[in-house]
């Protein structure tokens, strides 16, 4: 049928007046929905165990100050002085147990005044998030992606350093060293390190306390496979890595002393993995290291002029420009599986990304490590928090693929905040007894209701 003009288009001949009151509205009603499913979890309670005997607890309480910032993160704030904004919301306030938010030099002072035991208190919470993901889908194969990341800071942060930063290299910064569970797109492990540090600084460290912890909650119920950049191919990790068990794909860096150039100058066949890449495998040994590694060596076919390391002087001009990389592995797949597998890894870079853009982890709130340390902690529990409430609000499974990337289709917090948090709605009470009263689309409206449905199943 269709519809007259007149019911469509609206006449509008003024502006309309702006005025103000003390109604309890909300414009983020659909952080109600991550309240009850956060009850479900026991976050309050585990938030409450993290700081027990530390004496940090305040008027307000040291799990409510957490509680606001990850209310600020789901919100959108950047920046601690952006709670201001949300001083009135009557959802978040609800969901904290206040009747005023903290000012944001309150904060602040009670970040820098913890003690550093917090921080690995914080990293454990961060890890069960994730373990109990785990536990509810059952995986068996447990892929895991460890990478450093540049943070910008002031010239006046405590432990940032000028570093390796090729866009800004006289900017002070952070290194953060983050370990990626690719099912999930969650983070494992969050580490600081100062800016001036190579990416593989402290890494064997950093795997061993993660494959510690994993063993001590699974056992050896899943396999573990890890993939990493050439940054992290060094004799000490490979060795650790194949003593722990774990299976493992590196970019291996094409040093002169591997001698794989010469093998790809006297190679005739490749395989075919995709219309522009193809390789091989080999049995390479080091003698400088003492070990003999299986080897993916792969050639792409590029139309512009490669960068310098990529380009080999192997062929003549005829046969165009070749990007060359290499894989070492003690992974028994075929040469097209491994390619892609390490390929994969990008998953990361696309995780890292998120944790920027949409839960302020590239934010420095002091100028105090510990607390800009504690900050990224509560970064990535908040980004952890959101995909598991994905995941218990049924988001749809992906299929399998050689790359092992996400398991499931996830949204972005930004698509969440535009689809579900920032909805309108009014506390009213009717009969005597509060309720949430939204205005929103049908669309939004059904969504709601489903999550509701599931959230009240999994309670």
């Amino acid at each position: 049928m269709r519809l007259s003009r007149d019911r469509i288009r609206a006449c509008v001949k003024s502006d309309l007046p702006i005025t103000f009151s003390e109604e309890r509205i909300s414009a983020h009603a659909g952080l109600e929905l991550l309240r009850r499913y956060f009850a479900t979890i026991d976050l309050v309670g585990r938030l409450r165990s993290v700081f027990q005997g530390l004496g940090v607890e305040g008027d307000y309480g040291a799990h409510r100050f957490v509680l606001c910032l990850i209310g600020l993160l789901l919100a959108g704030g950047r920046r601690i002085t952006h709670l201001v904004v949300l001083e009135r919301d009557p959802v978040l306030l609800r969901w904290i147990g206040l009747h005023r938010l903290p000012s944001d030099r309150t904060l602040v002072r009670w970040l820098k005044r913890l003690p550093f035991s917090v921080l690995e208190r914080l990293a454990s919470l961060v890890q069960e998030i994730v373990h109990d993901t785990i536990e509810r889908c059952g995986f068996s194969r447990l892929t895991i992606d460890a990478d450093g990341s540049v943070l910008r800071t002031g010239v006046r942060v405590e432990g940032a350093e000028r570093g390796y930063n090729p866009h800004h290299p006289k900017d002070k910064s952070y290194y953060p060293l983050t370990a990626h569970l690719a099912q999930t797109g969650q983070i494992l492990r969050v580490w600081n390190r100062p800016g001036n540090v190579h990416d593989s600084h402290g890494a064997e460290g950093f795997l061993r306390t993660l494959f510690r912890d994993l063993r001590a909650r699974f056992g050896r119920r899943h396999a573990l496979e890890v993939r990493l950049d050439g940054a992290f191919c060094q004799r000490e990790i490979l060795a650790f890595l194949d003593g722990e068990g774990v299976e493992y794909a590196i970019r291996l860096p094409l040093w002169k002393w591997l001698g794989i150039r010469n093998v790809i100058a006297s190679r005739r066949r490749w395989t075919r993995v995709t219309a522009t890449v193809s390789g091989f495998s080999m049995e390479l040994s080091i003698p400088k290291w003492g070990l003999r590694k299986r080897v993916g060596v792969y050639r792409k076919h590029v139309s512009h002029k490669s960068r310098k390391n990529f380009q080999l002087d192997l062929f003549s001009p005829d046969d165009g420009h070749y990007e060359y990389s290499a894989v070492i592995t003690n992974k028994t797949i075929g040469v097209a599986a491994l390619w892609h597998f390490l390929a994969g890894r990008g998953a990361h870079e696309k995780t890292i990304a998120e944790l920027k853009q949409q839960v302020a982890f590239d934010a420095i709130p002091t100028l105090n490590q510990l607390a800009n340390s504690v900050w990224l902690q509560i970064s990535a529990l908040t980004h952890n928090l959101v995909r598991s409430f994905q995941l218990a609000v049924g988001a749809p499974r992906r299929v399998p693929s050689w790359k092992r990337t996400y398991g499931y289709v996830f949204e972005s917090l930004q698509t969440l905040r535009f689809t579900l948090i920032h909805q309108p709605a009014r506390i009213v009470r009717p009969a005597g007894r509060p309720e949430l009263r939204f205005a929103v689309s049908q669309a939004t409206r059904r969504r709601i209701e489903q999550i509701e449905r599931r959230l009240s199943l999994a309670a």
